[in-house]
This record gives C-alpha cells, structure tokens and sequence, in this order.
C-alpha cells in the first residue's frame, strides 16, 4: 500500500522560514556540497531535509514518507516562494504583518531556549523537589471521616455532641452535606494531605490520632468537624521513577520566573480598558431604546348568580397600565392630591364596578 502524502504547506508553516528561500542580507548562504536539491539556481539545504522528516515523523506518530516525495514538497515550495518574490508579495501589507508575526513567534521560542540551555535544571533542584513532592508531609498517609455542614454554628454544636460521646458516623451519616447520601459516615479513606484543601490538610496533620478537631474548621465547600483514625508511611517512588515528570515542570517554573523578574524590570503602560462597564438604562429611557416600558396587568373577575346563589355568567375585566420607574401609571398626571388610603381606594374602585346584570330564569 503506497503511503499517502499530504502537501507539507498545511502540515507546517514554521518549516517554510527553514527552506532556502532567495538570500537575504541576514540568511546564511548554503553551499552546494550542503545541498540537496537547486531550483533556479537556489539551494535547499540538507539540514532543511533532514528538519522535514523529523517533522512529519512527529507529526504522524512515526509514519515515514518517501524522501523524493519530500523533497519534491521542498522544491514545490521553493518554487512558490520564488514567485511569491517576483511579484513582491513580501512587501504587501498583509504578508509583511504576518511574517513579522511569525518572526516574533520565532524569537520568543529562541529566547526560552537560549535561557533552557543557559539555565538547565540541576540535579539538586531536582532531588529537592522531589523531597518536596514525595517525601515530606506527602510520605505520609491519613485515614478520616469529617462531617460537613453550611454553618460554622452548626459545626460546634456537632462537636458539643461528640464531647458528650455521641457516635461520628452517625453524625455524620444524619448531619453531613456529602454524607447524607452516600451513608459512609464521612469516611475520606487513605489520603496524602496534598490532596486536600489547605485548611483540611493542616487540621488533618496536626490532629493525633483518634482525635476530632475543637474547633470548625472551614474551606471553600463550608465548616468542617474532623476527625483522624489512623496514619501511615507509604513507600515512595524512587526519584529515577519520577525524574522525568519533575524536570519539565521544573523547567516551566524557571521560565516563569525568568518571565516574571522580566515584567518587574519592565516599563509597561497599559492603554486599553481591561473592564467595561455597560451604564444601565433608566426604565423611562428604555421606550427611547427600543424597549418596551414594564407593564401591568390587573384582573377582575365578576360573578352573576341567581337566586339560589349559583354562578351563571362571569364577566373578566383586564386593565393594562404601563408603569414608570417611580411607580406612575403611564399617561396619568399628577393633580398633586394626596394618595388616597387603602380604605377610600377600595371604596373608589367598588363604585367604579359596573352593576351585576339580573340574573337569567
């Protein structure tokens, strides 16, 4: 089965700037001997080859491509850049934006590397964090149960309860957010403290065993009663196990503070606005906005009976007021009358009812 090849431009834009483009004042110039291919009288270097195939090896988790089918992608390339020139794309605005853009991007890899390598993670940097990480508080193991609640009132009193010898599970199992469900009485199980929340932590280590916190403890999720059963050593990892995983992150902390003591020694002045307040609209503007005013609705009901006091027709009245923001009614004037009270208002709306119709035999 013949390997499919896909056209490397839109596999990698960051290998175009390798190709052996049109010599510039600043781009070292390749030699015949260091060539693989020439096209129009402009070499392709060998290194730039050898660059595309660790690429494509990468980025196809191990496929390998023919290398004449390679080279043919670099020479196509190269043919393209050639007419890009010709027509002096490079000087249109768009295409000098970008490639500023894509030199940017190229330096600020090449500056973290230039620190990477002038900066390597040490050995003792190393075993320190993994003392940190693995050993330490983190070698050592907790078993507990906690009963959470909302309040910090609701935790002493669970701990007035336990000081009077109440059963923890079965507070827990009763009183617990988390627990009230599961029926587990607050077991967590063996944990490292690093797992947990700061505060749960420290309360945890500095508990004895078989011992309640005194004191609520709180985080994030709410109050806490604590309780530690048990501890233990675990065996931790041997540092050749973990080596590999501390020393990217070390890298990344040192480039992070290498980025860090950069922006202190800077002078940076920001001229945008990071936060925009939206001003919020009157409700008396919001017609002028295109919104339409609040709007309320009363309904009145009224009931004909006959004689014996049954319903026989209703009648249902609804009156729609827009109202503004100060609580008028839209349209209405104010007489400067003082309000009426709830008595006389009732008494003014009762008179305003039209009069029951006779009821029908």
């Amino acid at each position: 089965m013949k390997n499919k090849f896909i056209p490397l431009l839109v596999v990698s834009t960051a290998l175009i700037t390798g190709c052996n483009q049109p010599s510039t004042d600043s781009a070292p110039a390749v030699k015949k001997e260091d060539a693989v291919a020439e096209v129009n009288g402009k070499y392709i270097a060998k290194s730039t080859l050898a660059n595309l195939e660790k690429e494509v090896s990468a980025r196809s988790q191990g496929q390998t491509f023919p290398k004449e089918k390679l080279l043919e992608e670099l020479i196509q390339r190269e043919l393209l850049v050639q007419d890009a020139m010709k027509k002096q794309l490079d000087k249109t605005p768009e295409v000098v934006e970008r490639l500023d853009e894509a030199k940017k991007a190229l330096l600020t890899q090449a500056d973290i590397q230039n620190f990477m390598k002038a900066s390597p993670v040490s050995d003792a940097e190393i075993k320190a964090e993994y003392d940190k990480q693995v050993g330490g508080a983190n070698a050592t193991e907790y078993k507990a149960r906690h009963i959470l609640v909302k309040t910090e009132a609701e935790a002493k009193k669970l701990i007035a309860e336990l000081d009077k010898g109440a059963d923890f599970a079965k507070l827990a199992n009763k009183n617990s957010l988390d627990g009230k469900e599961a029926q587990n009485g607050g077991d967590l199980g063996w944990f490292v403290a690093g797992q947990m929340v700061e505060p749960f932590s420290k309360a945890v280590i500095a508990l004895e065993k078989g011992k309640y916190t005194k004191e609520p403890v709180q985080t994030q999720f709410g109050w806490h009663v604590i309780l530690r059963e048990d501890s233990r050593q675990q065996t931790p990892p041997p540092l050749e196990a973990v080596k590999d995983q501390l020393t990217p992150m070390l890298q990344r902390k040192k480039v992070q503070d290498m980025l860090e003591n950069l922006r202190k020694q800077a002078k940076v002045e920001i001229l945008i606005p990071l936060t925009e307040e939206k001003p919020k609209a009157a409700e008396g503007d919001k017609a002028a906005a295109g919104q339409p005013p609040v709007v309320e609705e009363t309904v009145e009901e009224i009931e004909v009976k006959d004689a014996s006091g049954k319903t026989v027709e209703k009648e249902v009245i609804i009156d729609d007021q827009a109202v503004e923001e100060d609580g008028a009614v839209e349209g209405e004037e104010d007489d400067g009358e003082e309000a009426a009270t709830p008595e006389e208002a009732k008494k003014t709306e009762e008179a305003k009812k039209p009069e029951p119709a006779k009821a029908k035999k």
